[in-house]
């Protein structure tokens, strides 16, 4: 079940989406916590920083390894408003994520329970926990929007 601080994280995250459908990318907003604290955020901004590696969860673990000057970002919990990709998937099993928490599922490229179950195989030396749902119809409906509009 999800906390109210689980609640507060996601919103943030949410706000974070927001802005980047403002500005044109893809609306997907990432924060990183650790002890009730945000280490990192991001939002997506593969146009704008003409970086294809330039998603919310990357833009987050990236800000969060300079914040506490460690790639390992141990004992954090990553929460994110749309189910992440491969690319993202892999780079929180690195980084030692312990807890993903994500909104909308990515019918199309998730990897996390939808096409792929990139964070559950056995071969890993590392698993990141995580859960689904909080906040999903908001943040469906802020990417749904999103791309109706631009149709």
């Amino acid at each position: 079940m999800f906390t109210d601080k689980d609640i507060h994280w996601m919103q943030h995250a949410y706000q974070l989406a927001e802005h980047a459908a403002a500005i044109g990318e893809v609306p997907v907003g990432a924060v990183l916590v650790r002890n009730d604290e945000i280490i990192g955020e991001g939002y997506n901004q593969p146009i704008s920083a003409q970086d294809p590696s330039a998603h919310a969860e990357i833009i987050a673990l990236r800000q969060a390894a300079k914040t506490i000057q460690n790639y390992r970002l141990l004992n954090t919990t990553l929460y994110v408003t749309l189910e992440p990709c491969t690319m993202c998937a892999g780079a929180m099993v690195h980084a030692r994520i312990e807890r993903l928490i994500y909104g909308a599922n990515e019918p199309r490229a998730g990897a996390v329970t939808s096409v792929a179950q990139c964070l559950d195989q056995p071969f890993l030396n590392h698993r990141v926990k995580h859960q689904s749902g909080l906040l999903a119809i908001p943040c469906g409906n802020l990417l749904s929007e999103f791309f109706k509009a631009r149709r």
